[in-house]
């Protein structure tokens, strides 16, 4: 079986392409769904990586799970109703525990239909930049089945629980121009222009220092569910690491001496 994910290095950049076209890059297999895991476990101990992009080959982003799959109750949908829980809990599940916690940033650069757990996988990277062609559903409802891969817990964070309400509740699809409106997306750009558009994203967090971007996102990420004096406190404790690094002198010498910083990741 080839592999599901494909990955370029430009300096500290990766950039990760989903490449089963002829699936519309359909999450259906627990192979690509390690692929997914083995690749946050590398990328968290590689210190060199800033920043990830991912996209997907063909006309799709990601067209979620395998219907056919669902009709045959076969592959990850085989089996008891214990059995099924233990498929997701073991299966795609691992993908949001992974790909949303690693403390590295995650663009998404979303070139076709982000549809059911492709839209989800979408809303698990801190930055969703889309294809003016691109599509986005949470269409679980019309197959008669539940977000099962955290997307009743991400999208309401990402563009608050009345539109996500709505989204879930009818399985209704929207395009690039609704989901900019409503926040799913920071910027629409033509489908020609859109890696580029996201490199140009990743290239402006990858020109900071590789302590702070991680210690920022894991910020961020604590901050969603933390009380705000705890979340004072973790900040307290990342600041005195962040002000002892290397990057954090170099960046202020720079800034006094009117120069552009060398970074060395220490």
């Amino acid at each position: 079986m080839k592999p599901f994910l494909i990955a370029e290095r430009e300096d500290s950049i990766l950039t990760v392409r989903m490449d089963s076209p002829e699936t519309r890059n359909a999450l259906s297999e627990p192979a690509q769904m390690q692929e997914f895991v083995d690749l946050c476990a590398s990328v968290k101990a590689d210190r060199s990586v800033k920043v990830v992009v991912l996209t997907g080959n063909g006309p799709a982003f990601c067209a979620g799970g395998n219907v056919k799959d669902m009709r045959e109750r076969g592959g990850i949908f085989a089996g008891s109703p214990y059995e099924l829980r233990e498929s997701y809990r073991n299966g795609i599940q691992r993908i949001p525990l992974a790909l949303y916690e690693l403390d590295v940033p995650v663009v998404a650069a979303i070139n076709g239909p982000a549809i059911g757990a492709g839209l989800d996988l979408a809303c698990m990277c801190d930055v969703r930049i889309s294809a003016d062609t691109a599509k986005f559903a949470e269409s679980f409802v019309k197959l008669g089945i539940v977000p099962g891969d955290g997307g009743a817990w991400l999208l309401p964070r990402i563009v608050g629980m009345p539109k996500a309400s709505l989204m879930a509740l009818t399985g209704d699809t929207i395009d690039a121009a609704k989901a900019l409106e409503w926040g799913l997306v920071t910027e629409v750009v033509p489908a020609a222009e859109l890696l580029s558009a996201a490199l140009d994203v990743a290239r402006r967090m990858a020109a900071n220092p590789s302590h702070g971007l991680r210690l920022t996102k894991r910020l961020l990420r604590e901050g969603q569910h933390m009380r705000l004096d705890s979340l004072l406190e973790l900040s307290a404790a990342f600041q005195s690491l962040a002000h002892h690094t290397e990057d954090h002198q170099e960046a202020v010498n720079a800034f006094v001496e009117k120069r552009a910083p060398q970074f060395t990741g220490r």
